[in-house]
Parts: structure tokens; C-alpha cells; sequence
């Protein structure tokens, strides 16, 4: 597996190919076992990955906080709804998310854990969405994914190989 500090670098340089496998996969791949395959690689690559000695996803992006979690998040660090507004949220946007004031998301502890525990939003608990369905559907977004998470990327390498699939220039 690539380093967390090397992920966005090795993905550039196959920034060319992952975008050829993608067109492959959007001709050729069957949807639902598409699903399969992301399902079944992302169980086997998490398994033994520990995901607090990475942390790209939450050093590269803000959060995003739904207003419906908010009374609950700012009870758990022990604040007020509007002081957890003001210390660590910016405007909200047009889907009732506020976002962190910051990238490294605010949330970020030192250690690689999310301060805001198992109260987290559910968009952080299931990146990379590899093991949703729709990622047929959703196989652009997977391309910047994989340059952000090194579990990611192995899943995109592996489904190249279990596809035969080579890349020519």
C-alpha cells in the first residue's frame, strides 16, 4: 500500500491511466457487480488498515456539518450550539451543511482521531464510499478520490487487474 504522504503523487502520475480504466469501466463494467467488486475489495483493504495514521481525507478537505447534528455535536464538545458555530464552522451551504472553518478539518486531533468521536458525520465515517452502491454511476468522483485515499488507490490498482485491463499510451 503507498504511503498516506506519497498517495497524491502516485496518483498524479497515473492520472492519464486511472482516467482511460475509468472510460473502460463505464463501457464494459456490469453496475451491480461493479458494486461487488468495491464492496468485496474495500471489506478485504480496511480490514487491516488503520485509518488514524492517514487521516488524508480529513488533512485535504473541510468538514461538513448537517444542521441537524449540530445540537448534538456542540453537547458533545461541551458547547453551546451557536459557540460551536462560531469556533468551528463557516457559512452554512445550500444543502443545510455547514462547513469547518478549516482544511485540516477542525475536528482533526493531533493523534489522527476525530474529536467529535462516533458524533462525526456520516460523509466521514463512509469515505471513500467505496463500499456504497452507485459507484458505476459515481466513477468520476472516484478519480479524485484515489489521490487522497491510499485504500482507494489499491482498490482502483486491484480492479484493474481482476479486469486484465493494461494501459496503452
Amino acid at each position: 500500500m503507498i504511503a498516506p504522504s506519497k498517495i497524491k503523487f502516485e496518483a498524479k502520475k497515473k492520472r492519464s491511466e486511472n482516467y482511460e480504466f475509468r472510460i473502460f469501466l463505464k463501457g464494459n463494467a456490469d453496475d451491480k457487480e461493479l458494486d461487488e467488486q468495491f464492496r468485496r475489495l474495500h471489506k478485504e483493504l480496511f480490514a487491516g488498515y488503520d485509518c488514524s495514521r492517514c487521516r488524508n481525507c480529513c488533512k485535504m478537505y473541510h468538514g461538513n456539518i448537517p444542521e441537524e447534528d449540530l445540537a448534538q455535536d456542540a453537547e458533545y464538545m461541551g458547547l453551546t450550539k451557536e459557540q460551536f458555530i462560531e469556533k468551528y464552522l463557516a457559512d452554512k451551504d445550500g444543502e443545510n451543511r455547514y462547513q469547518t472553518q478549516n482544511a485540516p478539518c477542525d475536528f482533526l486531533d493531533e493523534d489522527g482521531n476525530c474529536c467529535l468521536g462516533d458524533c462525526r458525520p456520516e460523509s466521514c465515517k463512509k469515505y471513500p464510499y467505496t463500499d456504497q452502491q452507485g459507484r458505476w454511476a459515481s466513477l468520476y468522483s472516484v478519480l479524485d478520490v484515489i489521490e487522497v485515499c491510499p485504500v482507494a488507490f489499491e482498490i482502483y490498482e486491484r480492479l484493474k487487474e481482476e479486469y486484465g485491463w493494461r494501459y496503452r499510451r
